[in-house]
């Protein structure tokens, strides 16, 4: 276990690291962008710390992509020959080390398309609270639940949803709050889309 959890580290670590040379960011550039340290950002791209959701999403932000992105393999743009398809077992896991819900990135890598799919397994009553917003492009998510139940709250309005209901929603400055208020683990999947354009 210790070994996944350092590879899933050495991989986040690589993948942030290329997405902020890629943009001609410096640390103290992406620290600035993303409000997280830059010697909190130094140890994530070291490999160095197991960072939390939150703090990937900080850092996502601050990079301009989906959060789904930091999980993507390194040099991506360079794995078009993978085909389109993405087989059960490669498809990269995570589990976020503050609230332990379980992420999986099931769309294949190797595909340059403008959504992403993920899976989530939320633990009961496990709660996360994102800080978004400081992204150049829109980003639109639709989160369908199809085991059990899940409350999202975005800024202050709250939506309770239960298997089969699904909430589309667009990342914008502000919190976005996910809570399963259950004794049971909750299962959804979100729709990652990035809109191409400047929405400045």
């Amino acid at each position: 276990m210790e070994d996944t959890v350092s590879d899933l580290n050495q991989h986040i670590a690589k993948r942030v690291g290329e997405l902020r040379a890629g943009q001609g960011l410096s640390l103290d550039g992406l620290a600035t962008r993303s409000r997280v340290s830059r010697s909190m950002i130094s140890l994530i791209e070291r490999g160095e710390s197991s960072p939390t959701a939150v703090v990937l999403e900080k850092l996502a932000a601050g990079l301009g992509v989906p959060l789904a992105s930091l999980f993507d393999a390194p040099n991506a743009a360079a794995q078009t020959n993978l085909g389109p398809v993405a087989r059960r077992n490669d498809q990269p896991q995570w589990t976020d080390p503050a609230s332990g819900y379980v992420r999986r990135n099931v769309s294949p890598p190797g595909v340059m398309q403008p959504m992403k799919i993920v899976e989530v397994h939320f633990p009961p009553r496990g709660r996360v609270t994102f800080e978004t917003g400081g992204r150049d492009r829109r980003v639109h998510q639709q989160v369908w639940v199809l085991e059990g139940s899940m409350d999202i709250t975005l800024g202050e309005v709250r939506h309770q949803l239960r298997e089969g209901d699904c909430l589309a929603m667009q990342l914008l400055d502000g919190p976005i709050m996910f809570h399963n208020p259950t004794r049971k683990s909750t299962r959804y999947a979100v729709v990652v889309s990035t809109e191409t354009s400047s929405k400045r």
